[in-house]
């Protein structure tokens, strides 16, 4: 606007996150819920909160402060296998610390100084977030907020992450070019973000009967896809051509001869540095660049550690803290990272995870007869779907930016099919007739 506020932003927003503390605390939780989700993503505004008291945990304190005031109302948490799965798996992951720290891998997890028992906090705001939404989403109209919101942040992140790209000049893929992103972790974990909310809308537009919201819907994708090009990610390039696979296996056939069509052609349609750095998985000499082989060279000597203790593994958030290739502190493959850390105990305990989820989602989808559940369960088994691929190529899972907001909207899932139960029950319950009124004096003649 040119009145130079810009620079007070961020303290607005700041002071406006201890605003919704109180009004959660003071009985109005739901708000302090809707005013966290469009800054789960957006990482990078919330470092400017750094400068301020307790700016480093501001979102942690909201999420506390709206759980609290969820349980002064009398809120319940909904009945699913997923809210036990996350207390085993916290309780797990914590107990793996220890191991790791008697295995001499790490400090005790006692305190924020020590980096395993941070991480592990850190990781712990996903379900803290996941069981405060499914405490407060308690009717329609809450998952339509939701979903509404979960669209605004995703068009503040396809701004930020289009005008990052969009201001340097891409004739050739450079690597030295590409941003961190607003998420702020690296262009991966942007692409990652992009890819599954790119799939979350297509999926959901299928069943939106307004020709505004599906157009409204269907923009969205297409911009989201088109910041998902310019990451130059090409594990988000493989979770989209995946999640346009599955929805045209489950909805829309046609998808699947359009994405053959795509396939045989996309070298003569994508831009030239998108086609450069699919292309450049190996070198002009026959072997693997530099980041494919990375990638092959730390999942070999991620099965060394592995072996040495397969069944509970080498401790939680220990593997950042040792020397790997190129002093790398990811296995490169969220899967590997599980194994090695947690051990095959850990890894099952996942696999749960991620059955749940896909079934809750897949339910709701099949089961509903609302067009918005419907969707909203077609776009939530899509995401999932992408997000399961993106994390086949490095940890794109415990970060609570890409994770955090996939949980809001399977609270938002969960609560949707106890809905659909309900109205289920009713319909039953109104088409069984009424006993008839006989005169008892008839009865026996």
């Amino acid at each position: 606007m040119g009145l130079g506020l810009g620079h007070f932003i961020p303290l607005f927003v700041y002071l406006a996150f201890w605003v919704m503390c109180v009004v959660s605390l003071a009985g109005r939780p739901k708000l302090g819920l809707y005013y966290l989700i469009p800054f789960l993503p957006y990482r990078t505004l919330r470092d400017h909160f750094l400068v301020f008291p307790l700016g480093a945990n501001i979102l942690t304190i909201l999420a506390i402060c709206v759980l609290i005031g969820a349980f002064l109302q009398g809120k319940r948490i909904p009945k699913s296998k997923l809210y036990t799965i996350w207390l085993v798996y916290a309780i797990y992951l914590y107990l793996s610390m220890w191991v790791g720290t008697a295995m001499g891998n790490a400090p005790a997890p006692l305190w924020d100084t020590d980096v395993n028992f941070a991480t592990w906090k850190a990781y712990m705001l996903i379900p803290l977030i996941f069981t405060a939404a499914g405490m407060l989403i308690d009717d329609r109209k809450s998952v339509r907020i939701i979903i509404i919101l979960t669209a605004l942040s995703v068009l503040l992140i396809d701004r930020s992450s289009l005008m990052e790209s969009m201001s340097r000049t891409w004739t050739n893929f450079d690597e030295d070019k590409r941003s961190g992103g607003p998420l702020g972790y690296g262009a991966n974990q942007t692409a990652a973000y992009l890819a599954q909310f790119a799939m979350f809308f297509w999926g959901f537009a299928q069943f939106l009967k307004r020709k505004k919201l599906k157009l409204i819907s269907y923009a969205i994708v297409g911009l989201t896809v088109w910041a998902t090009m310019f990451t130059f990610s090409r594990a988000a390039y493989l979770a989209v051509l995946v999640g346009v696979f599955v929805l045209g296996l489950l909805k829309d056939r046609k998808l699947i001869v359009i994405l053959g069509v795509f396939l045989l052609t996309w070298q003569t349609i994508v831009p030239v540095p998108v086609r450069e750095r699919v292309t450049m998985t190996k070198n002009a000499n026959g072997q693997l660049e530099t980041s494919a082989e990375q990638r092959v060279e730390l999942w070999h000597g991620a099965e060394q550690s592995f072996m040495r203790s397969p069944i509970v593994g080498n401790g939680y958030a220990t593997y950042q803290m040792k020397e790997h290739l190129d002093d790398l502190r990811d296995t490169h493959n969220w899967y590997v990272k599980v194994l090695v850390e947690t051990g095959i105990v850990g890894f099952m305990i996942i696999l749960v995870l991620l059955q749940q989820l896909l079934a809750v989602s897949f339910r709701l989808f099949r089961k509903a007869t609302d067009p918005m559940y419907r969707g909203l369960g077609l776009g939530l088994f899509l995401a999932l779907c992408s997000s399961i691929v993106a994390n086949m190529f490095g940890d794109r899972w415990t970060y609570i930016e890409i994770t955090a907001p996939i949980f809001v909207l399977t609270a938002a899932a969960i609560r949707a099919l106890e809905f659909t139960s309900l109205e289920a029950t009713s319909q039953e319950t109104a088409s069984v007739p009424a006993p008839s009124q006989t005169n008892p004096y008839l009865a026996y003649r």
